[in-house]
């Protein structure tokens, strides 16, 4: 018992001093997962149970290509001025409220992430958010992380819009419709009652009058794009690339590689100073990833994740209400310490046992997708956008240490938690789940 029970021990108080080290800051958090992740090699090749192979497996190729993807498309937009464009217009259309501008790019932010991968619309959006702060002369610390959250609320919704949600429909066979017809009125709900949250949380930021208001009334947005011909090329190769990622599924290629053909794409047409390109990429962010995914590799090797999970299966014989609301719960808890999408994994086939032996496991199914994709809200690590907001934060005139992003996502999780608790034991007992 006690040799089993080693592995589960080493790796998961690996984790917790790769997590603690995260947390103080002391240190940059990509330099902390590397050596998390080769003492994760180390550890699990002295206890047997992770290799290197199982390493490079666990590692998501996916993931990293649709960020290297994205970032080097959004650097090509960058150097057209297009941003600096879209920024003019939308601080033009709140006039200079704050608090709208907080809603407009909120709204925007959550209702793109229904339709597209959440990562793919924050990594757009933040160059926008970071121009309008500098011409209005806020902060844009409030705006990032309102967009962000926000996002992963939105991406609930669909079946497209987050990765676990992908994961969850083909493992639980639902359909795109099923996840509207269930999430969307949850969604709706928890992202008005999270928007509340932050007007309030952000009441003396979104209150104040912005300068330069004078000078943005004056400007001309048309005058920001100092490349239209290039700009008008990059529109079509991102709507190009847009138009594969709805597709990618018929056409068996996964995002990433869609990604990366609208990145090429961009390369051919604008012709760039490619080493300009590539210095906008945002190399310890995809380390940071690679690290991640090696650590969290080496959690699910060991049986940690599992061994958490499989304790759900027991509770459905007190009800399904219980056994629902544990699941939520857990999926939030754990997702907010660990990227949501190996816990989801580690989910799927405990869910699709009880399935298979006659448990209506339908509720179940939707709570896990309501607690990863909610729960990852209330750590800068627990969603795959979360690490790439605070990333690009740290180019701008205030970067976002992990302090300021828990004080306001543990309450932020916390309330969309609770009222999707809500809304789920309404559905349980009136069976609409």
């Amino acid at each position: 018992m006690a040799n089993w029970n080693w592995p589960i021990i080493v790796s998961t108080t690996l984790f917790l001093v790769t997590y603690a080290g995260i947390l103080t800051e002391f240190v940059h958090r990509t330099v902390v997962v590397l050596l998390g992740s080769i003492g994760m090699l180390c550890i699990g090749s002295w206890f047997s149970f992770y290799s290197p192979h199982q390493a490079a497996q666990a590692t998501d190729p996916n993931t990293i290509a649709l960020l290297l993807g994205m970032m080097i498309i959004v650097s090509l937009f960058r150097q057209t001025g297009f941003f600096e464009y879209l920024a003019v217009k939308a601080a033009k259309l709140a006039r200079g409220r704050l608090w709208l501008l907080f809603i407009l790019l909120g709204l925007a932010t959550s209702v793109v992430s229904m339709l597209l991968d959440n990562v793919t619309t924050i990594i757009l959006m933040i160059p926008i958010t970071l121009s309008i702060a500098d011409i209005l002369d806020v902060p844009a610390t409030p705006f990032l992380i309102g967009e962000v959250m926000l996002s992963n609320i939105g991406g609930v919704a669909t079946l497209i819009g987050d990765p676990p949600n992908i994961l969850i429909g083909s493992a639980a066979g639902l359909t795109f419709t099923d996840f509207v017809v269930h999430l969307m009125p949850v969604v709706l709900i928890v992202w008005s009652v999270v928007v509340g949250f932050f007007l309030l949380s952000y009441r003396s930021e979104l209150s104040r009058t912005p300068r330069n208001l004078d000078r943005l009334a004056e400007m001309d947005e048309r005058r920001a794009l100092t490349d239209p011909k290039t700009t008008r090329r990059m529109l079509i190769v991102l709507g190009a690339t847009v138009i594969l990622f709805f597709l990618h599924d018929q056409i068996g290629l996964e995002s990433g590689i869609v990604a990366l053909l609208g990145a090429t794409a961009g390369l051919v047409t604008v012709w760039p100073d490619i080493r300009e390109t590539l210095e906008s990429v945002h190399w310890d962010v995809l380390l940071f990833f690679i690290g991640l995914f090696i650590i969290v590799g080496g959690l699910e090797a060991s049986g940690a994740l599992a061994l958490a999970a499989s304790a759900i299966a027991g509770l459905t014989g007190h009800g399904m209400v219980i056994a629902s609301l544990v699941v939520l719960w857990t999926a939030a808890i754990m997702s907010a310490l660990v990227d949501n999408v190996p816990f989801t994994i580690a989910m799927l086939p405990i869910l699709a046992g009880l399935a298979a032996h006659g448990v209506a496991a339908s509720p179940l199914w939707w709570a896990l997708a309501l607690g990863v994709g909610f729960g990852g809200n209330a750590t800068p690590v627990g969603a795959t956008a979360n690490v790439i907001v605070v990333s690009y934060s740290e180019k701008a005139r205030a970067p976002i240490s992990t302090r300021q992003w828990i004080k306001r996502g543990i309450p932020a999780a916390f309330i969309a938690c609770a009222t999707s608790s809500v809304a789920l034991i309404i559905a349980v007992e009136l069976g609409l789940y």
